[in-house]
């Protein structure tokens, strides 16, 4: 793997020492709800979600100790879409001292469930979303941090692929219905339409598991999509390895919104490291548990973006990335 310099573009939060974070032998109490990420993988020595040692170390740097000064629960829905309501009044019903979650949906679940537990969101553009008032001042119970930059960046993601698959004119977009319907759709149906490029094939729905992802993967791909762009909605970024192995044996070059995918086999991706947005909501968390309020607390934003490209997957789908494609990557994988 060769690497440039990537700086991200999230503001990191000034280190408390541990002896501050310790008051007098107190055990806080976060909960980790989230729609679709494995429990089991909501953990400091994960490998399959990466961002989690990243968000844990640096918990750990700012004086939480899970097992110590520190008690975690988690909580997963697991995909199913059905349950994601269930899920947010069970979690507001513990009554942790703080509640870290992600997706648009969940967190709004959550804030209908409470206005006064503080929720930290990584998530899509909030404000549209409704969750806050403003970046500057969420208002209310929330902060947290905005992993969209966001309706250019699909235009740019669109256009990095057509770059890399010459001829490319019908494509799959892998999201659920609900994406679909919100900016996602007219906003890519004109991205794609300044490219030439038009979109086939069905999107996701109901619960969102492994028989949905082949299910879909197969009918764009039986529909003559030519590559598959991926939504950077939390259950694909769960299923990233599955979506991965389907979209190749499909034969379905990919782009997708975070260089974790291309770290799992997928083939391409345009977007910031979850790891840094992860250590941004740690940096949120410590300033609650000292007291701060969360709709006073600025949303994190990220302005610094990683195009990272996997050629073992390229020579597996027989596709030649062009020298000033290639040229452009932050990250090889080969």
């Amino acid at each position: 793997m060769r690497r440039r310099a990537f700086i991200a573009g999230l503001v990191c939060t000034a280190a408390l020492s541990r002896a501050e974070a310790q008051q007098a032998g107190k055990v806080y109490r976060i909960a980790i709800a989230h729609p679709s990420y494995p429990v089991s993988e909501m953990n400091e020595a994960s490998d399959r979600l990466p961002w989690f040692p990243a968000f844990f170390a640096e918990l750990r740097r700012l004086g939480y100790i899970e097992g110590q000064n520190l008690r975690v629960e988690r909580y997963s829905a697991e995909g199913r879409t059905a349950q994601y309501a269930d899920l947010a009044r069970e979690v507001v019903g513990r009554r942790p001292d703080v509640i870290l979650s992600g997706k648009n949906e969940m967190i709004l679940l959550l804030k209908a469930a409470t206005l006064t537990m503080p929720i930290v969101g990584i998530s899509a553009d909030p404000v549209a979303a409704g969750i806050a008032t403003s970046l500057a001042r969420p208002g209310g119970n929330i902060t947290g941090v905005s992993v969209d930059a966001g309706r250019e960046v699909w235009g740019k993601r669109l256009e990095l692929l057509k770059e890399a698959i010459p001829g490319l004119s019908r494509i799959g977009f892998l999201a659920d219905h609900e994406t679909w319907d919100s900016w996602y759709g007219p906003a890519l149906r004109e991205a794609a339409q300044r490219q030439g490029l038009n979109f086939v094939g069905p999107q996701l729905h109901g619960s969102l598991q492994e028989p949905e992802y082949r299910r879909v993967i197969l009918a764009i791909a039986d529909a003559g999509a030519q590559a598959l762009l991926a939504s950077d909605q939390s259950e694909n970024i769960a299923n990233r390895r599955l979506i991965s192995e389907l979209a190749t044996a499909a034969r379905l070059p990919a782009m997708y919104a975070y260089p974790e995918f291309v770290s799992s086999g997928g083939l391409m991706a345009y977007g910031i490291k979850l790891s840094e947005a992860y250590r941004g909501a740690a940096g949120q968390i410590d300033q609650i548990l000292r007291g701060a309020k969360p709709g006073e607390i600025p949303y994190q934003q990220a302005t610094k973006f990683l195009f990272a490209i996997n050629l073992k997957t390229a020579t597996t789908l027989g596709l030649e990335i062009p020298p000033n494609v290639l040229a452009r990557a932050d990250e090889v994988i080969e």
